[in-house]
């Protein structure tokens, strides 16, 4: 296969072009009983069948078909890298969104406040979702945890979510996470997904070790899982890649994170859809290119609530007009991954998608809605083609060849 990277560089062109990608997390959805409907064609979208309606539709698969990701590759893939040759762990891109300045000797990792029953299985994987001002404090105790020849940083992210970086000499990143994704089983032992990282296993079993003791007392959050242990790796920025001036709007660290990590500038987002559109219309003038990301239609997936979902997708279809307001010259809305709630989980579904642009061939998809969008014109495709279509539409790539 080509390098789309090593074209795209090639066939870059200037010019004044604006292009928008909106990505609903976990869009994709799946009916609750054979032949009903997803929760994207269930919801009333209106704004999102008028997008559709000017555009080209299809459905993206992620990496390949039967494949379920992350969001990590999810994005990236999005992004125009192919997931597969950029392999980022969880907790680089935590780090990386809450502005901690990773360095050659840091391993990062995603932490998840937990709650442990008294057999020492776990009974909620998020500790009931606490707020903030119970996992801040929480992670100030942890924070005090030494571990001798490693500097030990732990920061609170969101709710239940940390981030914890070791720092030393010898690190490896490729171990195994710890969260068994199940309950009523206790939390896994680190554990080597090769040669390399043995020294961090040594410093993870420590460190959980010492958590273990100073959360006992905390319930609901009286342990954590680790996720995403990794090393933060080399990777060419957005403007390398596509000659464009690129800024995130997000409110989630981890998907600032993914912006920061291919060096796009990170806005401040607020903290509501309506605070992010209002982002968008201030650096309007600023930027070429501007990735915007909604999570809530992911985060009711993963929850099995498919109302809530519903709603959420049409919060999101509210809020269309003032993008498209802006005349965007290439509009694309998709998703990184699908969430069914039907499943509470990540799946392999291939996502909804539409590119909305003056130079697009219309095909006939009148509502933005999975049945409908597989038998629009972009037929399914892997998503890392996604930018490269997107530049196309907005002229920005030279004509390859005599």
């Amino acid at each position: 296969m080509p390098d789309v990277h090593a074209l795209t560089r090639a066939l870059q062109k200037k010019n004044d072009s604006k292009i928008v990608l909106l990505v609903a997390d976990g869009l994709g959805g799946a009916p609750l009983s054979p032949g009903g409907k997803t929760e994207l064609e269930t919801a009333q979208t209106p704004n999102l069948d008028k997008v559709c309606q000017n555009g080209t539709s299809g459905l993206s698969h992620p990496i390949m078909p039967g494949i379920t990701v992350g969001s990590g590759p999810g994005h990236l893939g999005l992004f125009g890298y192919d997931p597969w040759e950029y392999q980022i762990g969880r907790g680089v891109l935590e780090a990386l969104g809450i502005d901690f300045d990773l360095g050659p000797k840091d391993v990062a990792i995603r932490g998840n406040f937990c709650t442990l029953d008294e057999a020492g299985n776990i009974s909620d994987r998020r500790a009931g979702r606490i707020p903030n001002e119970v996992g801040a404090p929480l992670c100030e105790k942890l924070d005090k945890i030494e571990i001798p020849g490693v500097e030990v940083f732990v920061r609170h992210v969101k709710e239940y979510r940390l981030v914890i970086v070791f720092r030393g000499d010898g690190l490896g990143g490729d171990v195994y996470d710890t969260d068994p994704q199940a309950t009523g089983v206790p939390p896994l032992d680190p554990q080597p997904k090769k040669e390399g990282s043995e020294r961090t296993i040594e410093v993870a079993k420590e460190f959980l070790r010492q958590a273990r003791e100073i959360l006992k007392d905390d319930a609901p959050a009286n342990f954590l899982t680790l996720r995403g242990i990794a090393n933060m790796p080399p990777i060419p920025t957005f403007e390398e890649a596509y000659g464009t001036k690129a800024a995130a709007i997000a409110v989630y660290p981890m998907y600032r994170g993914l912006a920061r990590l291919v060096s796009m500038d990170v806005l401040d987002a607020g903290q509501t859809l309506e605070d992010q559109c209002g982002r968008l219309e201030q650096a309007w003038d600023d930027y070429d290119f501007f990735f915007m990301h909604y999570k809530y239609t992911d985060s009711t997936g993963e929850d099995g609530n498919f109302d809530a979902k519903v709603k959420r997708i049409e919060e999101l279809d509210a809020a269309i007009p003032r993008i498209t307001g802006l005349d965007p010259t290439v509009l694309v809305v998709t998703g990184d991954h699908s969430t069914p709630s039907l499943l509470k989980s990540h799946s392999w579904h291939p996502v909804p998608t539409v590119i909305s642009a003056k130079s697009c061939r219309t095909d006939g998809v009148s509502t933005f809605g999975e049945q409908q969008c597989i038998q629009g014109g972009l037929g399914q495709f892997e998503s890392k083609y996604l930018m490269p279509m997107a530049l196309a539409h907005a002229g920005r790539l030279e004509k390859y060849g005599a």
